[in-house]
């Protein structure tokens, strides 16, 4: 494959798919500034590694499992573990009490809050069924488990979502 043509491909799945590879990354990480980053690393895999895709599954669900492990990766990192630590630490120390804080998780909570609260293994699922838009084989294919497996984490996630919701009594 000549550069030419890697450039061409790349640039379609940039066009194509940046918004949602975004959009995904950030259900992982949470914060802008390192979904940007783990986005640029994707491509830049994707395009170094563009010579090795097979064909067998489509440039869509190939992007994903790259987001996928990239994520799955810098969530395993010391350096986030320890970020994640900090913040737990400055949170504790600006407690106004429990009232103050039951509040504000009222007046600020939405469906995609409630969505990211859920364990990762049905986050994902959900996430990419319902707002990334794959099919149960791609996302299969995207978490490397079966298409058995989605659908198991997408009914348990959609229960474990329904009850926090009753327990919570969150609205619609």
């Amino acid at each position: 494959m000549t550069e030419d043509e890697k450039d061409v491909h790349l640039n379609a799945a940039m066009a194509q798919h940046g918004d949602y590879l975004k959009r995904l990354i950030f259900t992982y990480v949470k914060d802008i500034q390192k979904t940007e980053d783990l986005v640029q690393e994707v491509f830049m895999k994707f395009y170094n590694n563009l010579h090795r895709f097979e064909g067998r599954s489509s440039i869509k669900t190939y992007l994903y499992r790259i987001a996928v492990n990239e994520c799955q990766n810098y969530l395993k990192s010391w350096h986030y573990r320890k970020l994640e630590m900090t913040e737990k630490i400055k949170t504790w120390k600006k407690r106004d009490g429990l009232e103050a804080d039951y509040i504000q998780k009222e007046q600020n909570q939405t469906i995609g809050e409630l969505v990211n609260k859920l364990p990762v293994k049905y986050r994902e699922v959900i996430w990419l069924y319902y707002y990334i838009e794959l099919t149960i084989p791609e996302i299969a294919d995207v978490l490397k488990c079966s298409a058995n497996t989605v659908k198991t984490r997408l009914a348990r996630g959609r229960k474990l979502a329904k009850i926090t919701i009753e327990e919570g009594h969150y609205e619609y």
